[in-house]
């Protein structure tokens, strides 16, 4: 459902996130001022559609960021203008540590991943790749959440030409993770890397069954973004 507050809409998947993302932009948008009582949790939960538990869920992770203070049998506010100023920059270093972490699991899993589709792939599988490539490509400065789930598409696809059942397992579960870190950095991060070019050459390494190729091109997908975060970290 659309949110008229931020325009924000909640879709499936993990839906914490989502909460938590919507409450932190009404409180940086402003529309509850700072020291303000906000709604109760069980009015969220009836204006949102959700569980309490859920809104419960999200408050706790913008209590843990500062940027909420739940004071027991009062209810919850938002924190002081003077503290939120101190927020921005702890909460950006948060982020980022969050999407270096999550980048470097995704690392282990396609490394190996585009080794094995290298080595294991028939011609007739590229196909169905080759057409998530040219949608991944299409999308790429449209809107940020469609691109995301095209580029993560085109990733999922690499990990089931592997071969390896438990690998497509892993790389499925970590996805929402993935997927939630990478809307993230794109809607606040200037200046991501175009990694375009990294995907045309797995897709070429496959092709040759080239296995160092397509780790290469892994790596230099991957890796791209990885020292950006790094350097934002330091």
């Amino acid at each position: 459902m659309s949110d008229d507050h931020t325009g924000f809409t909640l879709r499936s998947g993990p839906l914490v996130p989502q909460l938590e993302q919507l409450l932190r932009g009404r409180i940086r948008q402003g529309t509850w001022a700072p020291s303000e009582r906000i709604p109760s949790e069980a009015a969220l939960a009836v204006e949102l559609g959700v569980g309490r538990s859920s809104i419960r869920e999200a408050i706790r992770l913008l209590a843990r960021d500062g940027l909420l203070e739940v004071r027991h049998g009062v209810g919850t506010f938002v924190a002081a203008a003077s503290e939120l100023e101190h927020v921005d920059e702890f909460t950006k270093l948060l982020r980022r540590s969050r999407i270096l972490e999550v980048f470097e699991v995704r690392r282990a899993l396609e490394i190996e991943a585009a080794r094995l589709a290298a080595e294991r792939v028939q011609p007739e599988d590229l196909d169905g790749l080759r057409r998530r490539l040219t949608m991944r490509h299409s999308h790429f400065e449209g809107d940020v959440e469609k691109f995301v789930d095209v580029d993560l598409d085109f990733h999922t696809e690499v990990v089931r030409l592997s071969g390896n059942a438990v690998l497509l397992s892993l790389f499925t579960s970590v996805r929402p993770l993935l997927r939630e870190s990478l809307v993230e950095m794109m809607a606040h991060e200037a200046g991501v890397p175009d990694t375009s070019h990294a995907h045309d050459q797995l897709v070429e390494a496959l092709q040759d069954a080239d296995p160092e190729a397509a780790v290469a091109a892994t790596r230099a997908n991957i890796d791209t973004v990885l020292r950006r975060l790094r350097v934002l970290d330091a």
